[in-house]
């Protein structure tokens, strides 16, 4: 299948467009969708009514999907073992790619900064996934050869009847995890030598603390909509949608950088 040309987006509103990229079983095809929209930048039309004409989200048949436990063991000694970790970094921005365009395209009625905040996360993340996949090829490997596991996309599915439960539970929760793993993995591929994958990890860990602080603000946005209570609510919704229980060391300050307040970042367990 080949990707859509930018100038086909001229007539075609956003969100539409975050759709179609959505859907888009092939990788590389996404990507250069997801890019040509970014280029192109069509206009939000936040009231459309917009409906899936196929499954969502639309992926590859490989990588096969597995519980956690069974992805596999990532030894940093052998090139195999960092190919496996890379791997499952390029699945974790795969999703994270089609989160973002899940997060356009599904909530309607929002301000134009929302859906334009989510185009830059999802143009962002397509570009994470893609310096992953091309050092993949280095290690002698392709997206797809490893088993992976979908514990992002789950929540993602969780939350599709809530944008408050998303901001609350994907970006700031899930996300925010990225902010505390990142620095440790660097540090193992570079003491592996693999300094090209850690400088990888570095571009991420940039990105991913925008995208966590776009989480946190129009988090921060709703509750106040709703006359909501940012850090109580916070703890109604993790309980609801049975978020994952955090877990340290924290990196408490890239998650400032990322808006959470010293008043959260205390609520962390220690």
């Amino acid at each position: 299948m080949h990707p859509t040309p930018s100038n086909s987006y001229n007539s075609r509103e956003l969100r539409a467009c975050a759709l179609a990229c959505l859907l888009e079983p092939d990788p590389t095809a996404k990507v250069a969708m997801v890019a040509a929209m970014a280029q192109s930048r069509p206009a939000p039309d936040p009231a459309a009514a917009l409906q899936p004409a196929g499954a969502i989200p639309g992926r590859p048949q490989r990588p096969e999907l597995v519980p956690p436990r069974l992805v596999g063991r990532r030894s940093m000694i052998t090139q195999e073992g960092r190919a496996m970790l890379v791997h499952a970094l390029a699945h974790i921005e795969f999703n994270a790619m089609n989160l973002a365009l899940d997060a356009l395209w599904r909530f309607p009625d929002l301000p134009v900064e929302y859906y334009t905040d989510w185009l830059q996360v999802a143009a962002e993340e397509a570009t994470h996934y893609s310096l992953l996949v091309a050092h993949l090829e280095v290690l002698g490997q392709a997206y797809g050869d490893f088993p992976a596991h979908d514990s992002l996309w789950e929540m993602v599915d969780k939350t599709r009847g809530d944008v408050l439960a998303r901001m609350a539970l994907v970006p700031r929760t899930l996300e925010a995890r990225g902010l505390d793993a990142i620095p440790p993995l660097r540090a193992k591929l570079a003491q592996a030598g693999d300094m090209a994958a850690a400088a990888i990890l570095d571009v991420i860990l940039r990105d991913e603390v925008g995208h966590v602080e776009i989480g946190n603000r129009w988090y921060g946005y709703l509750c106040g909509q709703r006359g909501l209570e940012l850090r109580a609510t916070y703890a109604e919704l993790a309980a609801r949608y049975e978020a994952p229980t955090l877990r340290g060391p924290f990196n408490l300050e890239a998650r400032r950088r990322a808006g959470f307040s010293e008043l959260e970042l205390g609520d962390l367990p220690s």
